[in-house]
């Protein structure tokens, strides 16, 4: 029997091509039976088909349209993930509503996300008695997150006098002091990494009080030269000493938002409560994110679409029993078992062991401040 090998079309915008198809991941994929392959955003998907699998991060009606089409041809082709599942995500409000449908039992570890509104007009932002339940500082964030450099653009509110500066509709989050640091966990199917980044330093009341304007910035974990806030307060801060959340909480987590979001590629970042040493706040998720930034990103998204090969080869084998036993095929018992074992040979060859759900997990050095774990 041929070798089956696994079709993915990529449909990626130019900087997410440009920074995740690195030569490191195609020649790795190709040489474990996956062929990555460029879709051609001028042309129609359907004109560039068939295709396994379509992994993308394209918005917009009409590529909607194309995948709804895709599909309608190609049922068992698996699309990473779902535009309605991914639109979600777009909203800072409907983003964070999935951490409530979670429920984790017996663990000392509390979570939740920290209390925030919505302000969709001047008005609305300038009445006090509107949001009189947060407490300064609060984070400003743009209601729209779809990965844009607008969506990024965030600000440290200190206080009242300095709300004429934005501009709604946006999300209003109260400042939860964390240590300065900011925990990243990446998904990747059943994959999980968690490391730890810079964040944004303590706010003391005594700083609130002398405070009068915002401080701007993008994202979080990566404050650009021009943005250093406090140089002091990150040397004294010993990242590397801080404590990384419990594997087993953080699993548990990103278990529990796979299935309530229905996604397979995102991270969600996650703070210790510095008030509560076993309280932790999720405060932002993304979908597909900048997974070239991992250590072994190669290893794991290949590891990813193996996994893909080896479920498809098993709904097939499993599609040819069903209709063996209904009498709809002249294969006989022996020739299905020698099927079986083909498959079973393939995913072998390709994609390590085979078993079912099993994503390979690199060991990390202590230097690299991550954790990784199988969910």
């Amino acid at each position: 029997m041929a070798e089956r090998r696994l079709r993915v079309g990529y449909a990626l915008a130019s900087k997410k091509q440009n920074s995740f198809i690195q030569d490191s991941l195609l020649s790795l994929a190709q040489s474990r039976g996956i062929d990555l392959v460029r879709v051609d955003t001028q042309r129609s998907l359907l004109d560039q088909a068939p295709f396994d699998c379509v992994l993308h991060k394209l918005y917009g009606d009409d590529w909607k349209r194309q995948l709804r089409e895709f599909k309608a041809q190609y049922p068992n082709a698996v699309i990473l993930d779902s535009p309605e599942a991914i639109e979600r995500l777009h909203n800072r409000i409907s983003m964070l509503q999935a951490v409530s449908e979670l429920t984790i039992e017996d663990r000392d570890e509390t979570f939740g996300i920290p209390k925030q509104i919505v302000i969709y007009d001047s008005e609305t932002l300038f009445d006090r008695q509107a949001w009189e339940t947060l407490k300064f500082p609060v984070i400003a964030k743009p209601l729209v997150a779809d990965g844009s450099a607008k969506s990024h653009k965030m600000a440290l509110v200190y206080n009242h006098e300095s709300l004429n500066k934005l501009k709604p509709p946006i999300v209003l989050q109260e400042f939860v002091n964390h240590g300065g640091v900011i925990f990243k966990v990446y998904v990747v199917g059943q994959y999980v990494r968690c490391v730890k980044r810079k964040s944004l330093p303590d706010v003391s009341e005594d700083k609130l009080a002398v405070s009068e304007d915002l401080l701007a910035f993008s994202q979080v974990s990566n404050l650009a030269t021009n943005e250093r806030i406090d140089d002091m307060y990150y040397k004294m801060m010993h990242l590397d000493d801080t404590e990384m959340p419990p594997v087993s909480f953080i699993t548990e987590i990103a278990r529990g938002l796979r299935h309530a979001m229905k996604l397979n590629l995102f991270n969600f970042d996650v703070i210790r409560d510095s008030r509560f040493g076993n309280r932790y706040l999720i405060v932002d998720i993304n979908y597909f994110p900048g997974y070239a930034k991992m250590p072994g990103y190669e290893t794991v998204l290949t590891d990813f679409f193996c996994d893909i090969m080896y479920m498809k080869q098993k709904e097939e084998v499993e599609s040819l029993d069903e209709i063996d036993n209904s009498k709809k095929t002249g294969l006989d018992s022996c020739q299905m078992q020698s099927y079986g074992e083909d498959v079973r040979r393939i995913i072998s060859n390709t994609c390590g062991d085979g078993d079912e759900g099993s994503l390979s997990v690199s060991a990390l050095g202590r230097e690299e401040n991550e954790s990784s774990v199988q969910v």
